[in-house]
């Protein structure tokens, strides 16, 4: 029950961003023998019992007498090494360098959070003093580097103390809060936040900033460029510029955002490499261009999302420090310690997995259902960062929501130049530019050309023809910036048809907007070629399990039965089966066989203005 309790409590304040920005802080449990705490790596806001690290706390309890040792990065690595050992279960889980602090104190629960009033006095020149006066029971404690020399300090003055703390301040590092109950822990949070609420608000200081408004012109105009600067990493835009720290002022603000950001008018590769250059090569996280927009970057959004919302909170605590005499910025020892943290290295990279598209923007137009929603799922395991694009939208976000934190769902009509330019600039906004483009939106009309009804062929060959034109048109010019600056390839793949290869029976608006399409693909592969935008196409057989086949209104196998294209078929089971025995494997085409020829086309650097049929051998290249 007491793992459910913590484990409840993580979620609530991991889940509220006035606690927990970028996964930071940790909480734990105790009884006499062992601490759950939770591992590096897992995010408070979605924790389950089951994930926290159960240790010996005998074992636990030995990491201070490694404190004697000398050479820095031995004493390190010989205490990670017995946190490890020391702890039980899960398998692989790799126990908080935190986890020491949380057994001194001798209460069951303990909730480590970094709230942006606390920090505000925590990194204030005058918060020590305010504290005293709001906290008189609580603790403060100087500044320590984490770790060792944290666990050693911490230790020494809880020992101190006539009374074991519930509440612990860190200076520049937040606030530990501990107790026997929830309920409590609750209460001990309530009363701090009530209390800081009130100091800043006596002082005349605004708990909440006006925002600046966004640039989006200069969004547009630059993100692509600082994406391709930067190595093709996430970006994504705040609502406005703002006013940066001039220093290093938590922790997980130098892991997550970096210790200071590139200040541009205009960044360009000068700007970038000198920035690498005075910091031992690590690229920015945080760009501002002063008055226009502020950017975070990162190898996927996740973290590109993490870095900008650092950054804006390293804004507001510099904002609020007035009330507690200004801003307190760390050392450059301090600073640097965090920098090369091991501990802390591992904790920012936890999760990477060397995935083939990892760190690529994927966008897949109509992939709120069917054929598309599963290319969009096999791009997401395959590490992409997957934009579903739709008409409808409600049913793009909810796709997206199952593929995880790095992905989205848009609005799109492609067949409508606006609602394609739209969809651009909220994908620049969001994520900085595009990697892969799949043009996978499209529609079926089946019909005799003696009776079809020009409305219907109109509409076929908007979505199918024009739309796939309008979507090359607009990403291309967004990826040739990008790809300007960075020197590397991006694509765009087009999910045509077997009916692209071959004349298709009663069905000649939807063969004749594929065959013009795989025109299109040759020509635009021909021109973007100098911009580094390789195009192909991919030509799938047909996938009988998904709605355009199988939906029982509108879908092919009732359209076909009723236009006769079968002969002698009573039944939309008769026209299946006729349509599987057309094929030499004896089967439909699956989203997952084309989903693996669009990454073959993407990873094939060689391959460009190709029509690659994905069809069981029914369709075959002459």
């Amino acid at each position: 029950m007491s793992l459910e309790i913590i484990a409840e409590l993580s979620r609530f304040y991991g889940a509220d961003e006035r606690f927990v920005l970028a996964g930071g802080g940790n909480t734990s449990f105790k009884d006499e023998k062992f601490l759950y705490v939770k591992p590096s790596g897992v995010a408070l806001a979605d924790i389950e019992p089951a994930q926290f690290v159960k240790l010996d706390r005998a074992l636990v309890k030995q990491c201070y007498a490694l404190t004697a040792i000398a050479d820095a990065d031995e004493r390190e690595r010989r205490i990670g090494a017995l946190l490890t050992y020391a702890a039980l279960s899960p398998a692989g889980a790799r126990p908080s360098v935190e986890s020491p602090l949380h057994d001194l104190l001798p209460y069951k629960f303990v909730v480590h959070t970094h709230p942006l009033l606390v920090n505000a006095m925590t990194c204030g020149v005058d918060g020590k003093a305010v504290a005293a006066e709001l906290f008189p029971e609580a603790l403060w404690m100087d500044y320590c580097d984490p770790g060792v020399t944290l666990a050693a300090t911490f230790k020494k003055a809880v020992e101190q103390c006539a009374k074991a703390p519930k509440v612990v301040f860190l200076a520049n590092h937040g606030v530990f809060v501990a107790a026997d109950t929830a309920e409590e822990i609750k209460s001990l949070y309530d009363g701090i936040m009530a209390k800081l609420t009130a100091f800043v608000e006596k002082r005349g200081i605004a708990l909440e900033s006006a925002e600046t408004p966004l640039d989006e012109e200069t969004v547009f105009a630059q993100a692509p460029v600082l994406r391709g600067l930067l190595g093709t990493p996430a970006t994504v835009t705040a609502a406005g510029p703002r006013t940066l720290p001039e220093g290093a002022l938590t922790p997980d603000h130098i892991v997550y955002a970096g210790s200071d950001a590139l200040v541009s008018d205009a960044p360009d590769k000068e700007a970038v490499e000198q920035f690498k250059t005075a910091r031992g090569g690590a690229a920015p996280k945080v760009v501002l261009i002063p008055g226009k927009a502020l950017f975070g970057a990162g190898p996927d959004k996740r973290s590109a999302d993490r870095a900008l919302k650092l950054a804006v909170n390293g804004s507001e605590i510099c904002r609020l420090a007035a009330a507690f005499g200004g801003v307190r910025y760390l050392t450059d020892a301090q600073r640097s310690f965090i920098e090369h943290w091991e501990a802390e290295s591992y904790r920012a990279n936890a999760g990477a997995k060397a995935l083939p598209l990892r760190g690529k923007v994927a966008v897949v137009t109509g992939g709120a259902q069917g054929f598309g929603l599963g290319i969009a799922q096999y791009l997401a395991k395959q590490g992409a960062d997957v934009v579903i694009a739709d008409m409808n939208v409600e049913g793009a976000k909810k796709a997206a929501a199952t593929l995880g934190p790095n992905c989205s769902g848009m609005a799109v009509n492609v067949s409508d130049e606006p609602s394609v330019a739209a969809l651009t600039a909220e994908i620049v906004k969001a994520y900085g530019g595009t990697d892969i483009l799949v043009a996978n939106a499209g529609v079926v009309r089946a019909g005799s050309v003696k009776s079809f009804e020009f409305k219907d062929w109109k509409f076929v060959t908007d979505v199918n023809y024009i739309g796939y034109f309008l979507c090359c048109k607009h990403f291309a010019a967004l990826m040739s910036r990008q790809n300007a600056v960075s020197g590397l390839w991006t694509d765009i793949v087009q999910v045509n048809s077997k009916s692209g290869l071959v004349g298709s029976k009663n069905n000649g608006a939807y063969a004749g907007s594929k065959f013009g399409s795989i025109g299109l693909t040759q020509s635009f592969a021909l021109e973007l070629v100098a911009d580094h935008v390789k195009v192909n196409s991919i030509c799938p057989g047909n996938f009988f399990d998904g709605p355009l086949w199988s939906d029982p209104v509108k879908g092919l196998f009732v359209q076909y039965l009723n236009s006769g294209k079968v002969p002698g078929a009573k039944t939309t089971a008769d026209v299946k089966k006729h349509y599987e025995s057309l094929i030499p494997m004896h089967r439909g085409c699956t989203p997952d066989d084309v989903a693996k020829a669009i990454c073959y086309v993407v990873q094939q650097q060689y391959e460009t203005g190709q029509a690659v049929p994905v069809t069981g051998g029914q369709v075959m290249l002459s």
